[in-house]
């Protein structure tokens, strides 16, 4: 069981990899010409790959092709001895350590948001609130904080915080796969740039005031773990994208269509390209014709039978002529 378990982990981490190089090669691209609100919605084919790798394999019947003969051979080696039972105890060790380390920088941020320090941020998976340093009434004007507001509120509404919180999970079970957290980071950064694109598509006026506001915001205290932190780096990219015109409505719809053709083949391609499942060949069944016997074989086994049953009377006859 512990083997089948490391096999479906390394499936899915070969096809969330391959999607990630796949978002990671066309998320620039697609932000000049769908906008950077579709963009970040490329990331969705990650975990909808890592499914298509979890579900349940196609079933084939002959000789074993290269996938499944290579998987036979890894199922094999993870069987023999404790390999299997090595493996897991690794992978437990650095999960552990991962959640250590998230629960460690957890508390350096609640400790920056009790003295006065964090945000602006939007934090809270279950119950998403604002954040904002104890200085913050002073350092913003009114326009400003109404951004900045905002800015967070895009983030309430898209429930990102949640996203995060998913993303960081996986990077746990996922920490020896150095393309896990490079896409974590680099979907933090597309989350940011389309909450810029959804304010400022509702405030098309503010662009210059909007940079403006990044570039005067030094946050001094550690981002929130699952939060948005409103000046989250890199900020050149972000001003950058601040000059670029907004797409139509009509590319953003085009968009929808990329996005739900890019779930369906990176679903369909995971689930081809896992070993298949060898279908079981049923038992052979021979039939074996019975004739009823004929008079002879009949008459043999009368006779037999009696020759039988004289010999077993036999010795009680003797014994009761010596009586």
């Amino acid at each position: 069981m512990t083997a089948e378990l490391i096999a479906a982990l390394a499936r899915a981490n070969l096809a969330a990899g391959a999607a990630i190089l796949a978002v990671l090669a066309l998320r620039a691209p697609l932000r000049r010409r769908l906008g950077a609100e579709r963009a970040y919605a490329l990331w969705l084919i990650v975990p909808v790959a890592a499914a298509g790798a979890l579900t349940p394999a196609r079933l084939v019947s002959g000789a074993a092709g290269p996938i499944e003969a290579t998987n036979d051979r890894a199922l094999a080696w993870l069987g023999a001895g404790d390999h299997a039972a090595a493996l897991a105890l690794v992978w437990l060790s650095g999960v552990a350590m991962a959640i250590a380390i998230a629960a460690w920088r957890h508390g350096r941020f609640a400790a920056a948001m009790r003295a006065g320090r964090a945000g602006p941020a939007a934090v809270g998976v279950i119950r998403p609130r604002l954040v904002t340093p104890a200085d913050f009434a002073l350092r913003f004007t009114d326009a400003e904080r109404a951004l900045v507001r905002a800015h967070e509120r895009a983030h309430v509404e898209r429930l990102d915080a949640r996203c995060n919180a998913a993303a960081a999970l996986a990077t746990w079970l996922c920490w020896f796969n150095p393309l896990a957290h490079l896409g974590a980071r680099a979907m933090r950064l597309d989350q940011e740039l389309a909450c810029d694109a959804a304010v400022l598509r509702g405030s098309p006026g503010a662009r210059r005031l909007y940079a403006e506001t990044l570039l005067r915001t030094h946050p001094d205290a550690p981002a929130p773990l699952f939060g948005c932190q409103w000046a989250a780096h890199p900020l050149e990219t972000r001003i950058a994208m601040l000059a670029a015109p907004a797409p139509s409505r009509a590319r953003r719809d085009l968009g929808l269509a990329v996005l739900a053709g890019a779930c369906a083949v990176a679903f369909a391609g995971a689930w081809a390209l896992q070993p298949p499942a060898r279908a079981i060949e049923p038992p052979s069944v021979v039939l074996v014709e019975l004739a009823p016997p004929d008079a002879t074989d009949a008459t043999l086994g009368a006779a037999l039978y009696q020759d039988r049953q004289r010999m077993r009377a036999a010795p009680h006859a003797a014994r009761a002529g010596r009586r």
